[in-house]
C-alpha cells in the first residue's frame, strides 16, 4: 500500500476512533463522581446499596438500547451517520448529567423525580456508548485492509483507555485542591460536563469522513464504494476486493442464521466473557477500591492516573502484536493473566491484607485485560461476521456485552457486602473459563479478510 493512502486509511480511523475516546470517557466518569452522586442523591434520599448499584450502573441500561438498535442504524442511516447520532447523544448526555435540575428542579434539594431525571441523562449518554461501542470496530473493519486490520480496531480500544485516562486526569483535576464539600456539591458537575468539548469535535470531524465501502455495496452504490476501495488499497487490489464484497452480498438470504448458530454464539460469549471477567468493576469503582486499601481521597484518585498509564501501555503492546501474533495466543495468555490476578486480589481480602501487593495485582489483572480482551473481543467481533449479516450480528453482540456489563456492575456494591474475596474469585473462575472458551472455540482471523471470513462459516454451516 503506498504511504499516502496509509495516512488515509490512520487518518479516518482516528476519527473514528473519537467514539471509542468518548465510550471510555463516559463510562470512566462516573468514577470521580460516584461517591458526591451517593451523597447528593442515594442518601439524600434514604436508599441502599441496590439503588446506588442501579444509578452508578444506569448508563449501562442505555449502553443495552444502544448495542440493541446499532445494527438498525447501522443498516438503516450507515455507519457513519450512525456514528454522528452517537456524537449527539453523548454531547446532550454530558450537560444533562451534569445539571440534572435545569428546568424542572431546585439544585441542591435531592427527589425521586430529580434522581429518574439523572438517570435519564446517563441512558441517554449510554445509548450514545451503545451505538459508539458497536458501529466504531464495525466502521474500521469495513474500511481497513485485511493486513492491518487487527491493528487498526484496536485503536479503537486504545482511544477507549485514553478517554478513561482523560477523564481520571480531568477528574483528578477538577478535585485537586478543592473542599470535599465543593466536591460533593460543583466538582462532580463539572467532571459530567467536561464530555462536551470531545463530543462537538467528534460530530465537526465526521464530517469529513466517507461511508465504509462495505455499506455502499449493500445499497448499490458500487461506482463509489470503488472509489473509496481504491484510495485505500489502490486500483487492482480494490477491484479484487470489491468482486469479493458483490459476491459476499449476494452469496447469502441475509437471514440472521444463513450462515449457522456457531458464529452468532461464539460472537455473544466473546462479549459475554469479556465483562464477566469483572474489567468494569475495576474501572467504575476504582477510586473506592484504593480507598478501601487506605488511600486518602486525592491518592485514590492519583491511582487512578497511574492504572490508566498502565491500561495505555498494554493496549499498546496489543495493538503492536495482533496482526503479529494472531488474535487467539494473545487472549489465552491474558485469560491466564487475569485469572493470576483475581484470584490473587481475592486470597488477598480474605486474609484482610490492605497494601502495595493489592495494587501490583489489579494492575498484573488490568494489563493482562488490556493486551488481550480490552481491544481483541472488539477487533474479533469486527471481523468474524459475514457482510450481509454483520449489522445485526454485531448488535446482538454488543447489547448482550452491555447486558452482561450491567449485571456484574450493578451486582458489585452487593457482592462485596457479602463477601469481597469470593467476588474477586468469581471473576478470576471467569477468567479460566474464559481461556477454555477460545481454546476450544474461536476461530484465527489474522490475515483474512472479512470476504474470506465467511468460508469459514459456510463450511461449519
Amino acid at each position: 500500500m503506498k504511504q499516502q493512502n496509509t495516512l488515509y486509511v490512520a487518518a479516518i480511523t482516528m476519527v473514528a476512533t473519537l467514539g471509542g475516546l468518548l465510550f471510555g470517557y463516559d463510562t470512566a466518569v462516573i468514577s470521580g463522581a460516584e461517591k458526591s452522586i451517593q451523597l447528593y442523591l442515594i442518601n439524600g434520599l434514604g436508599l441502599g446499596s441496590l439503588a446506588h448499584g442501579a444509578t452508578i450502573s444506569s448508563a449501562l441500561i442505555g449502553c443495552i438500547i444502544g448495542g440493541t438498535i446499532s445494527g438498525w442504524a447501522a443498516s438503516r442511516l450507515g455507519r457513519k451517520n450512525s456514528l454522528l447520532l452517537s456524537a449527539f447523544l453523548f454531547f446532550a448526555s454530558a450537560l444533562g448529567s451534569g445539571w440534572p435540575e435545569t428546568f424542572f428542579f431546585q439544585q441542591g434539594v435531592p427527589t425521586m423525580g430529580l434522581l429518574l431525571t439523572f438517570n435519564l441523562y446517563r441512558i441517554i449518554g449510554g445509548i450514545g456508548v451503545g451505538l459508539a461501542s458497536a458501529v466504531c470496530p464495525m466502521y474500521i473493519g469495513e474500511i481497513a485492509p485485511a493486513a492491518i486490520r487487527g491493528r487498526l480496531v484496536s485503536f479503537n480500544q486504545f482511544a477507549i483507555i485514553f478517554g478513561m485516562l482523560v477523564v481520571y486526569f480531568v477528574n483528578y483535576g477538577i478535585a485537586h485542591g478543592q473542599s470535599i464539600e465543593w466536591i460533593n456539591s460543583t466538582g462532580w458537575r463539572w467532571m459530567f460536563t467536561s464530555a462536551a468539548i470531545p463530543s462537538g469535535l467528534f460530530a465537526f470531524l465526521l464530517i469529513f469522513v466517507p461511508e465504509t465501502p462495505r455499506f455502499l455495496a449493500l445499497r448499490n452504490k458500487d461506482n463509489e464504494a470503488l472509489r473509496i476501495l481504491t484510495r485505500i488499497n489502490g486500483k487492482e487490489e480494490a477491484t479484487r476486493i470489491m468482486k469479493e464484497i458483490k459476491t459476499s452480498v449476494e452469496a447469502s438470504s441475509g437471514r440472521l442464521f444463513s450462515y449457522g448458530s456457531t458464529v452468532i454464539v461464539i460472537g455473544i460469549l466473546l462479549s459475554v466473557f469479556q465483562q464477566f471477567v469483572g474489567i468494569n468493576v475495576a474501572l467504575y469503582y476504582a477510586p473506592r477500591i484504593f480507598e478501601s486499601m487506605g488511600a486518602a481521597k486525592d491518592a485514590s484518585m492519583l491511582q487512578t492516573v497511574v492504572m490508566g498509564f498502565v491500561n495505555v501501555v498494554f493496549t499498546v503492546l496489543a495493538i503492536v502484536t495482533v496482526d503479529k501474533y494472531g488474535r487467539k495466543p494473545l487472549l489465552m495468555i491474558g485469560s491466564i493473566g487475569m485469572a493470576v490476578g483475581m484470584i490473587a486480589i481475592g486470597a488477598l481480602a480474605f486474609l484482610k491484607v490492605i497494601g502495595i501487593s493489592t495494587l501490583v495485582f489489579i494492575i498484573v489483572y488490568t494489563a493482562s485485560f488490556m493486551m488481550s480482551w480490552g481491544p481483541i473481543c472488539w477487533v474479533l467481533i469486527s471481523e468474524i461476521f459475514p457482510n450481509k449479516i454483520r449489522g445485526r450480528a454485531i448488535a446482538i453482540a454488543v447489547a448482550s456485552q452491555w447486558a452482561a456489563n450491567y449485571f456484574i456492575s450493578s451486582t458489585y456494591p452487593a457482592m462485596m457486602e457479602f463477601s469481597s474475596g469470593a467476588t474477586y474469585w468469581f471473576y478470576g473462575a471467569m477468567s479460566l473459563l474464559s481461556f477454555l472458551f477460545v481454546w476450544k472455540m474461536v476461530p484465527e482471523t489474522k490475515g483474512k479478510t472479512l470476504e474470506e471470513m465467511e468460508g469459514l462459516w459456510h463450511k461449519s454451516s
